[in-house]
């Protein structure tokens, strides 16, 4: 599944990606022999998705029996110190997946196969997929992969909780007015309950979304400046600070103890902004799986989702890279897609995603998830995400526990950021 909260981590220094491209050279740009046995690595680190991509394998095999794929699990706590030291030492996996925090890094310093002379060559059309999904893997305007999967944010709320309160469900209508009018009436602390857990975190639930609801912006087009400095960002901040300071969220320091996917689990908060993957946490749960549904994001100034999901690449060291290709452009398909949704992610190539909505129909899933897809706006990303979403946790801080006015603490971040920035 795509958790940009775990994927965001693990990130590595620009040095090491430096030191790989110096220890690789130029990859292998011959022709395969397309008679010849190939076997290709393929590494991934969910577990759970193991056998679908098995599954996968062996329909691409079965399609091409001169090239068989070899799936290899590495856990996500240690892919990426796996995928750096065989980036370092010129042995990458063949394919391999790859998120939005790492991918600029990754492709400008030659770690992965550029794939735009062969997605014009085959015909491959991008259209095909979302495009902030596209967007967002698009790096000085060349394309590294191809999108496998997609994720999107949506309003996750408890149907008991409502309605003890007396408050109508969630649906496209609400505005953040609407949002906090039924915090107010969702939030009892007589009984320890909150309308919602206002966490600050760099994940992609949280106040990216605000942000680019109320029209701001968190870093621009180029990579190369921040947008905390931007009224319109400062006041999609401000929608999560104003409830910590209103009392319909625990503090801070309440969440850092137990997190807000814990709190809502517990029947503590009734909302929460959360993924699309979350669908099998909460159908899995004991408590939250006859009590949740979703609904759409509650509206700022606009409609805002913040998209992120994974795409498959191709080393640029790969001694096979025809076959690589291949397989990618295989995985990036529709036949591929919809035998992806079935293992609970929802695929990327569009219109194969009604069959992961229809799985849970209790949940609302088309509308909260996939119908939002056209207001998606990319994650934020640049060659360094990590350096300055550090930045974010150590000046935003302050703010969230309503110990500095939201609006220094983030001109403050702006100019730490673009200062990071100015360093990639």
């Amino acid at each position: 599944m795509a958790w940009i909260g775990r994927r965001a981590g693990a990130l590595l220094g620009v040095a090491a990606l430096m030191m790989a491209t110096a220890a690789c050279g130029g990859g292998d740009t011959g022709n395969d022999d397309p008679n010849a046995k190939v076997t290709l690595s393929y590494a991934v680190w969910d577990k759970n998705q193991v056998p679908a991509m098995q599954q996968l394998a062996t329909a691409f095999t079965a399609e091409n029996p001169n090239i068989t794929i070899d799936v290899q699990l590495t856990p996500w706590e240690t892919y990426w110190t796996k995928m750096k030291a065989a980036a370092t030492g010129g042995a990458a996996p063949d394919v391999f997946w790859m998120n939005g925090p790492n991918y600029q890094l990754y492709a400008t310093n030659g770690v992965l196969a550029p794939l735009d002379e062969k997605i014009a060559a085959d015909k491959v059309d991008l259209s095909s997929y979302p495009q902030a999904l596209i967007d967002l893997y698009t790096v000085e305007g060349k394309h590294y992969g191809l999108p496998k999967d997609f994720d999107t944010v949506g309003l996750w709320y408890n149907k008991e909780l409502f309605d003890a309160a007396g408050v109508g469900y969630p649906d496209a209508t609400w505005t953040w007015d609407t949002f906090k009018q039924a915090a107010a009436k969702l939030t009892d602390k007589s009984k320890g309950q909150y309308a919602i857990g206002a966490n600050l975190s760099s994940a992609q639930e949280y106040q990216y979304n605000t942000i680019f609801q109320a029209g701001g912006s968190v870093i621009s087009a180029d990579g190369k400046k921040a947008g905390y400095a931007d009224p319109a960002t400062i006041e999609g901040l401000k929608f999560w600070t104003d409830l910590i300071k209103d009392g319909y969220s625990p503090d801070l320091k309440t969440m850092t103890d137990t997190v807000p996917l814990n709190l809502f689990e517990s029947g503590k908060t009734a909302m929460y902004y959360g993924g699309s993957w979350n669908v099998a946490e909460f159908t899995a749960n004991e408590y939250t799986k006859t009590r949740v549904a979703a609904a759409p994001l509650p509206k700022g100034v606009k409609s805002a989702t913040v998209i992120h999901g994974l795409v498959n690449v191709v080393s640029a060291k790969s001694a096979h890279p025809d076959a690589a290709w291949k397989f990618v452009k295989f995985l990036g398909g529709r036949t591929a897609a919809e035998q992806l949704g079935k293992s609970g992610v929802i695929p990327a190539y569009n219109g194969t995603q009604a069959g992961w909505a229809a799985a849970h129909p209790e949940l609302n899933l088309q509308a909260a998830f996939l119908d939002q897809v056209p207001n998606a706006v990319a994650y934020p990303i640049s060659r360094n995400t990590a350096a300055w979403q550090e930045l974010e946790t150590t000046y935003l801080t302050p703010a969230w526990n309503q110990q500095k006015d939201v609006a220094a603490a983030a001109t403050e971040l702006a100019k730490a950021m673009d200062e990071s920035l100015a360093k990639e």
